[in-house]
């Protein structure tokens, strides 16, 4: 019999599938485990069991029922009822010789995963057994959050580990028996057409009972039948196939863990009276947590109270004694010493500490054991503060710093970010230009080669962007190749920057194709293609059919560390920079247009000269000195501490990047150090890095600021260490993309694995032993899975695992242990059936993929702030999602529409507001006016994206704060009435528009960012007025229906970005944009040849007014 959940679909229409694919989908979970552990037996024929289990013979006639029932005898072997029990030593190659708590919940984790599946079926299916199987839920969670409760298991917990061990195995015999009946129910459901209704699990134990002792028949013929019953009986007695058996067997079962409790308060108590310490979770010295657990608390109190009656006063308490701890603990560690950093270690565990006991949803009689215990180790901590303020004259002590940062500049605005500074490589440079635009008009190979660090990608894009480069080639594009490459990514990649698309434009093309589009896209043409970080010579050879060779002077430039890559054609070696150089690099970077002070000069040459040459170490450097203050000393400490290093190992760049990650403020290592969760070489959008800052809590809260705004500053002030790099700015020059250095991130990953702050599972390279992963990753802040298979063998049991960030999974029930998960992304999972979603009550962020229009169950998600979700078909937003007060940020990619009936609750009262919290929304269907006025509620709204499927009037005036709106109206309407007064960017795709819908644009006071798409003007022109667009920075106008543009420079006084695409119609540019003193530049991308004209007119008037500041891109 095939078990596989897609057989079933081909028969869903017949009654009774719904019920056998939710069996089918609780059958997979012990088959997968079966299969999984079974590569750790020791000896045992597991492989013929499992054959068994998936190829049941269906009983058509005499023979097949002998051999059914040979293969139920094999069922019931002792070797299948070994998975069902806490593994051991006598079957296991992988385990200790003593029973651990790692075994124990590895094996609970197994459970809770068949609980939560059986919860997965309607609940009339399972009336009969529903009640009992959530509290079995609860029993054996609480059993997890015990044994994740470290600070209990400080001394030997022997008895008490047995004790739970025989409990869990009993559930694991209940499961067991359901697994049977399962599958004897599979059977006859695939055997058998009936058009009986099959309502509920009784109706299936009828099902079963039928087949196993309707023998009247059979018996004439032959007696072989009546040998099943016997065999059924030795599965046990709660295998009798009678109506309600299996809730009576759970009723026989569920008492058992009220002993097992009682036995469980005497060992706390116990435990409570020996001296203990609180057990270490990452050992990242840094206080975000300890703001991130006041808000639970906080949360807790306001929104709990059913969970903690009877200590909801102890919980207050207990945030009143967390936050004099952490305000206490920031005051006295101004300056980072030893006593002062094991004060932030011990202040940090105890928050570590009291998250997990307060999110782990433990019983209230257990938080009334452990409370008081929290709050000892709190005062002990307070007294050692205390100690120390005693020590220090208070009147000599300096200014308090918000975070203990370190000899930081006092300077409270943000730098501006520099554009690259490139120092030395002049003389290369000129060379390797002029074997780009001269020489043979064979197609060839440059290539920059050198060591790590030696700057030959920015070596490489200073070329690429020289005048003498990008003018001389027809097309032009850039790819990072990367030491782990991927053939359809590199097509994409080069595709995206050659025809200036997004790349999901060609994701849903094959090799072949976007082979074949390559190709004619660069035949006949004079090109250059860059193919930065390339490792092998066969990555090119796989490639190169695709290149034509027209013999008209294109060239391929790579950069590379791998000499041989480029023997093939012309080869350039990457110099050291000279110590003068490293020195010009340094104060360019450090005082940017000023020069180094006097006292400074002499050990600012030797800190450069310690660099080695290497520029990337120079630039790394350059950012802790340019953040902090520039007086002798600080300098000389730096000095010091790097000649320390670099004369005690010979990698020195990486101990360069160590030194710069240690100067960093407390607040920004937790968010440096998330960059190794993100893989190598891929840009990172920005808003989803402090989405994700913002949900893992590294991000306080400051006044008269959002903490999205925060959140941006702190990557503002990594980029302006240079320890991120800006991958692609927004069109009002804000930071879109952006990406680590391939070597910072080796740095950063082995940085965050000794902290036990970030572990990178590569389950395919390094396959999980499954009973040590409760061990092996529990203490992890956060997992980054870049590939997997299902949730037995990728997703890692960490009890104090944090978020989860997976690149691949094809499978997406949760397991119960992940008790404290605070983020969730299963972006590339589009089979995610929710299995086991419902117990993350602490989740911030969600991201998921759904193939069909149905969400996951939102109702426990009470602290939710983002959601993400990619879908194919609109999807209807749960009404409890509108009312969740954290919810910040929810996005579907697939669009997404509120339901009727909240629309008309919300319309129909004038005061009502549902959230006050959300401030971006994407992408909203609009198909009534109840739509538009529905969004009245959400008076915070800061983003909007809106897609109307109607036609009326339509005014947004009333949403104050949105900055962001994206409009999009394929039905070509025009009753555009009102827009927000603070609109700083605007978008409007498929619409037609008037003079004077344009004219309400025009005068948006504060708009800075106009993309037009699409868009149809009245009579094909556009007439702008003065005193229009006062403060619009950037125009974007895509296949726009227009012919005539009559406009000023005085009409768009500040415009700095000017960009055309696939505009047909329009005649020309207008020439006196060219005269705007703030245009930077003009892209033209696919235009007419009259538009390619006058840029280029415009360009050579602009070079005639001696104006060399302006930039004219064009591309055919």
């Amino acid at each position: 019999m095939d078990l596989s959940i897609q057989s079933l679909d081909d028969s869903s229409s017949e009654q009774g599938d719904e019920l056998a694919y939710r069996i089918a989908s609780f059958i997979s979970i012990p088959l997968e485990y079966i299969s999984y552990m079974s590569e750790y037996m020791l000896e045992s024929p597991v492989g013929y069991t499992l054959q068994s289990l998936e190829t049941l013979p269906k009983p058509r006639n005499l023979k097949d029922l002998d051999e059914t029932r040979e293969r139920f005898q094999e069922l019931m072997s002792d070797e299948l009822k070994l998975f069902f029990k806490v593994p051991n030593q006598q079957i296991m190659s992988t385990t200790t010789h003593n029973l651990n708590a790692n075994q124990v919940v590895a094996f609970i984790n197994f459970l809770l995963l068949m609980v939560e599946a059986i919860l997965w079926f309607d609940p009339d299916f399972i009336a009969c057994i529903k009640g009992s199987i959530e509290i079995l839920r609860t029993e054996l969670g609480f059993l997890i959050a015990f044994l994740g409760d470290t600070a209990m298991h400080l001394q030997p917990a022997k008895n008490i580990l047995i004790d739970i061990e025989a409990v869990v195995n009993e559930v694991g015999s209940f499961f067991y028996s359901f697994l049977f009946t399962g599958l004897v129910f599979m059977m006859i459901h695939e055997e058998e057409e009936t058009n009986s209704a099959i309502t509920g699990m009784e109706a299936v134990l009828n099902e079963v009972r039928s087949f196993l002792q309707t023998t009247s028949e059979l018996e004439e013929t032959n007696n072989s039948m009546t040998d099943i019953k016997p065999l059924v009986n030795e599965v046990g007695s709660f295998l009798v196939p009678e109506i309600g058996i299996l809730d009576l067997t759970l009723s026989d079962l569920l008492p058992k863990f009220e002993l097992l409790k009682t036995k469980i308060k005497e060992h706390c108590i116990t435990v409570s009276k020996m001296p203990s310490d609180t057990a270490p979770n990452t050992s990242l010295v840094s206080l975000f947590i300890v703001d991130s657990v006041l808000d639970d608390l906080m949360h807790l109190i306001n929104n709990n109270s059913d969970r903690i009656v009877g200590v909801d006063d102890q919980i207050v308490m207990l945030h009143e004694e967390l936050m004099l701890l952490g305000s206490s603990v920031t005051n006295i560690a101004v300056q980072q010493e030893a006593e002062h950093e094991e004060l932030l270690i011990r202040t940090r565990d105890i928050a570590y500490e009291i998250e997990y006991v307060i999110n782990s949803s433990p019983h209230v009689w257990y938080l009334t054991l452990r409370l008081p215990q929290l709050f000892e180790k709190i005062q002990l901590i307070r007294m050692s503060i205390q100690e120390i303020k005693n020590k220090i004259d208070t009147a000599e002590m300096p200014e308090v710093a918000k975070y203990p940062v370190g000899q930081v500049s006092s300077q409270s605005k943000e730098p501006l970010i520099k554009e690259d500074i490139v120092v030395g490589f002049d003389n290369v440079a000129i060379k390797i230009a002029d074997q780009l635009v001269r020489g043979t008009e064979q197609l060839q190979i440059i290539s920059i080669f050198g060591m790590p660090r030696l700057g030959k990608t920015t070596l490489a894009n200073k070329v690429y962007n020289s005048p003498s480069v990008a003018n001389h080639f027809y097309a032009c594009a850039r790819c990072v190749v990367s030491q782990r490459y991927n053939k359809k990514d590199i097509l994409i990649a080069i595709l995206s920057s050659l025809k200036n698309l997004k790349k999901e434009k060609f994701e849903n093309m094959d090799d072949e194709s976007l082979a074949e589009d390559l190709y004619k896209s660069l035949k006949g043409r004079r090109y250059i293609i860059v193919m930065d970080d390339i490792w092998d010579i066969e990555v090119w050879d796989g490639l190169k059919r695709y290149f034509p060779d027209d013999r008209i002077g294109s060239r391929i430039l790579f950069t590379t560390r791998n000499k041989e890559v480029g023997l093939k054609g012309v080869i350039n070696a990457l110099p050291f920079l000279t110590k003068d150089e490293c020195w010009e690099l340094l104060q360019r970077k450090v005082f940017q247009d000023k020069n180094c002070p006097q006292e400074l000069l002499d050990i600012g040459k030797q800190i450069a000269t310690n660099c080695d040459g290497l520029p990337l170490a120079v630039v790394v450097i350059a950012g802790v000195l340019a953040n902090m203050e520039k007086k002798e000393h600080l300098w000389q400490k730096v000095a010091k501490n790097l000649s320390l290093h670099i004369f005690q190992t010979l990698d020195k760049s990486n101990q360069i990047f160590e030194l710069s990650y240690k100067y960093l403020p407390m607040h920004l290592r937790p968010c440096f150090l998330y960059f190794g969760a993100f893989e190598e070489d891929k840009d990172i959008p920005v808003r989803r890095l402090i989405s994700l800052w913002v949900a893992e809590g590294f991000v306080k809260k400051e006044e008269r600021k959002s903490l999205e705004d925060v959140a941006l500053g702190h990557l503002m002030k990594l980029i302006d260490r240079s320890l991120v790099l800006v991958a692609k700015r927004r069109y009002d020059g804000g930071v879109k993309t952006c990406k680590i250095h391939d070597l910072l991130r080796e740095t950063c990953l082995r940085i965050a694995e000794e902290n036990k702050f970030l572990k990178v599972v590569k389950p395919f390279d390094d396959p999980p032993q499954f009973l040590s992963q409760v061990s092996k990753y529990q203490r992890y802040h956060c997992l980054s899975i870049e590939n997997g298979l299902s949730p037995i063998c990728s997703l890692p049991f960490g009890l104090h695992v944090r978020s989860l960030l997976c690149a691949f999974a094809e499978s997406t029930s949760v397991p119960g242990s992940l008790k404290i998960l605070r983020v969730l992304d299963l972006g590339h999972d589009p089979d995610s059936d929710g299995i086991g979603f419902e117990h993350l009550v602490h989740l911030r962020y969600l991201a998921i993929i759904i193939a069909d229009d149905i969400l996951p169950s939102m109702e426990s998600f009470h602290k939710l702030e983002y959601l993400y979700v990619d879908n194919t078909s609109a999807v209807k937003i749960p009404d409890v999602l509108l009312i969740k007060v954290s919810l910040r940020q929810m996005h579907f990619m697939g669009r997404a529409y509120i339901s009727a009936s909240f629309c008309r609750q919300a319309t129909k009262d004038e005061s009502f507001q549902i959230n006050s919290n959300l401030h971006s929304i994407s992408i909203l269907l609009i198909r009534s006016k109840m739509d538009v006025k529905v969004l009245k509620c959400f008076p915070n709204l800061r983003r909007l994206k809106v897609e109307f499927q109607s036609s009326f009037n339509y005014s947004f005036d009333l949403l104050n704060q949105l900055e962001s709106l994206k409009f999009s109206n394929y039905e070509r309407c025009s009753n555009l009435i009102n827009l927000p007064s603070n609109l700083k960017k605007l978008t409007l795709v498929g619409v037609h528009v008037s003079p004077e819908q344009m004219e309400i644009v025009g005068k948006l006071q504060h708009l800075e960012v106009l993309k037009l798409q699409e868009v149809d003007f009245e009579g094909e022109q556009w007439d702008t007025s003065e005193g229009e667009f006062p403060q619009l920075k950037s125009l974007k106008l895509n296949r726009v229906k227009i012919a005539e543009w009559n406009t000023s420079r005085d009409h768009f006084p500040r415009l700095q970005r000017l960009v055309l695409e696939l505009c047909y119609l329009l005649k020309m540019i207008p020439p006196s944009l060219g005269d705007i003193p703030t245009l930077d530049m003009i892209e033209v991308y696919g235009c007419a040849k009259a538009i390619i004209k006058s840029a280029k007119k415009i360009r050579e008037e602009q070079e005639e007014n001696g104006n060399e500041k302006l930039q004219v891109i064009i591309s055919k």
